[in-house]
């Protein structure tokens, strides 16, 4: 039997460095270890980390400024930076902190075991691998190698179906860090939804960098839609999710998902941007405010009551005042239910870092105070609609407010709390929605959904 060992993980970023955190748990559980929330009491310390903000970055310098004094008083602690930071900084990162042990991108989390021993052994004193190829990747999301392993209770899941990125917007670091696409094999796939299904998951999150290239690298057996059909006939998987679309190549055949497919849930997150031409062209986007607005319109002909939300960056170089109000006047057009708004942050690297005319960082956040005040302003009027109705939700678990408090969400991906028992964790149940906060909603049970009962559709009134 393998001595147990302690491994804590400090995690920034996206869902998928999230699935990633949880990947690396069980790949070195397979090499003894259990997960501490207590970086005392661990023999290796790791910073899964983000590149896509600069504050991010910065935070990991200061993450590993805490971890200095551990690794004075116990010099055989393991000290790590795994994720994008890890794979753009490389061997750096080793240069710059000399007490660091090992550097390990994205594409390597199946030889940590190794790797760690091999430092454990003083074979080597410090490592870096940044291996991005196929293989590597594919070996991670190997549940042979290492089982795939949920909380118990756990209702949602994430599973990656997609790495990497083709698209190379100017701004965005992702396909440096992350690599090209590749799409795992969908028997892979389906495999690890009925194993989470047999572990209690009733809704699934599919998750790619631009999750709808799903098939294409190399090319598969299934197209992203196909893949979606599959999914929803599998037992025990009663909503399917998924982020982030690419808006170019958001197909009629997905967007005809939304149709036929109840289990798909009835909101999309779709990255605009901007909603200026001049500013999408600079970004290498690939498409017009006019092909995004198309898109929309095709989705709500299909499912009009799909809740749709976007990402903005605001000052990105060249940015006029006209520039940006074409921007506004794309969220007043589409009244997305929510959005994810930032000023420009230069990644080094990337075409947008040295581009001309940068925006002064006051003009860049007064508009950003602008946009998201307005789109604040939407959202409310958005879930006002809300009150008085009763919606379905999948009860998730306990609320942070604690008190008797359950949570869950909409088909729309509408928060909502509501008093109820534990007990209706995992199940579904019509609650009515009697006040809006701005990040969620309250409301009281009106009824719970027999196991047998029909799927209702979108956010439906569910009386």
């Amino acid at each position: 039997m393998k001595q147990r060992k302690h491994v804590y993980i400090q995690t920034w970023g996206c869902q998928m460095n999230e699935l990633d955190t949880d990947r690396i748990v069980e790949i070195l559980s397979v090499d003894g270890y259990e997960r501490v929330w207590d970086p005392e009491r661990a023999d290796l310390i790791l910073l899964n980390t983000c590149s896509v903000r600069e504050k991010a970055e910065h935070k990991v310098y200061s993450s590993l400024g805490r971890f200095r004094r551990i690794k004075e008083e116990r010099p055989g602690v393991i000290v790590g930076v795994s994720g994008c930071v890890a794979q753009m900084v490389g061997r750096k990162m080793l240069e710059r902190i000399p007490y660091l042990d090992l550097v390990c991108g994205p594409g390597s989390y199946a030889r940590l075991p190794e790797m760690v021993a091999a430092i454990e052994a003083k074979r080597h004193r410090r490592l870096c691998e940044l291996d991005l190829g196929y293989e590597n990747l594919m070996r991670t999301y190997d549940r042979s190698f290492a089982p795939r392993i949920v909380a118990p209770g756990k209702v949602s899941a994430y599973v990656t179906i997609m790495t990497g990125c083709d698209k190379f917007c100017t701004f965005c670091i992702v396909p440096h860090v992350r690599g090209r696409e590749w799409s795992r094999p969908s028997a892979q796939i389906l495999e690890e939804v009925r194993e989470l299904a047999g572990q209690g998951v009733r809704e699934v999150v599919l998750l790619g960098q631009t999750v709808n290239s799903y098939g294409k690298r190399p090319k598969g057996d299934l197209s992203f839609p196909a893949l979606l059909d599959r999914i929803a006939g599998i037992e025990g998987i009663e909503r399917i999710r998924f982020t982030s679309p690419f808006p170019k190549d958001l197909s009629d055949e997905l967007i005809e998902v939304y149709r036929h497919n109840p289990k798909v849930c009835r909101h999309i997150h779709l990255p605009v941007q901007s909603g200026s031409d001049t500013i999408l062209k600079r970004m290498k986007r690939q498409y017009t405010r006019r092909d995004f607005l198309e898109r929309v319109d095709r989705l709500r002909s299909v499912a009009p009551d799909l809740a749709i939300t976007t990402d903005f960056i605001v000052g990105f170089p060249g940015e006029r005042e006209e520039d940006f109000e074409d921007t506004m006047s794309l969220l007043e057009t589409v009244r997305f239910d929510a959005s994810f708004s930032f000023s420009f942050s230069p990644r080094p690297g990337t075409p947008a870092a040295t581009a001309p005319d940068p925006v002064p960082e006051e003009i860049a956040n007064e508009r950003l105070l602008r946009l998201q005040q307005r789109q604040g302003e939407i959202t409310l009027e958005i879930e006002r609609g809300y009150l008085g109705r009763a919606v379905e939700i999948l009860v998730e678990g306990g609320s942070r407010r604690g008190q008797g408090q359950l949570t869950g969400r909409t088909s729309c991906n509408k928060i909502v709390n509501f008093p109820g028992d534990e007990t209706l964790i995992g199940r579904f149940v019509s609650v009515r929605i009697e006040e809006v906060l701005p990040n969620s909603m309250r409301g009281s049970v009106v009824s719970e959904r027999p196991e047998t009962g029909a799927l209702l559709v979108g956010d439906a009134v569910a009386t």
